[in-house]
C-alpha cells in the first residue's frame, strides 16, 4: 500500500515554517519527514501516521486502539508509535502529534 497523499500534504500544511528544517524521504512504503537527518514522523505505508517519541513518554501516549507501537520486523520500536488515520481526521490532532515527533527528533544530534 502506498502512503496517504492527502496526509501527506496535511503535514506539509501544517509544519508551516518548520517545513525549512525538514527534508522528506521515501521510506519503508511511506513518506518520512526528518530533523537534522533525524526522522520525526512519517504517513506510513500501512496508514495512519508513524510518530518519533521520547521514549520515556511513550507508554502513557499508547491507548491500545488508536495509538500503538510501532512493530517493524516483528519486534515493537519502543520510540515509535502508530497512529491509526481515523485519530487524524482533525488538523488539530495531527498538529499535536506533529509537534511531538518533531519536538523529540530536535533533541537527537545531527548525522
Amino acid at each position: 500500500m502506498a502512503y496517504d497523499e492527502e496526509l501527506a500534504d496535511r503535514i506539509r500544511d501544517l509544519l508551516g515554517p518548520a517545513v525549512t528544517e525538514t527534508v522528506e524521504k521515501r521510506m519503508f512504503g511511506g513518506l518520512a519527514f526528518l530533523v537534522g537527518g533525524n526522522m520525526a514522523v512519517a504517513a506510513s505505508g500501512q496508514g495512519g501516521l508513524l510518530v518519533r517519541v521520547d521514549p520515556a513518554q511513550a507508554e502513557e501516549l499508547i491507548d491500545g486502539s488508536a495509538v500503538a507501537p510501532m512493530v517493524m520486523g516483528g519486534r515493537e520500536m519502543r520510540n515509535w508509535l502508530r497512529v491509526a488515520p481515523e485519530y487524524l481526521d482533525d488538523d488539530e490532532a495531527l498538529h499535536t502529534w506533529l509537534d511531538r515527533g518533531l519536538g523529540y527528533a530536535r533533541t537527537l544530534p545531527p548525522k
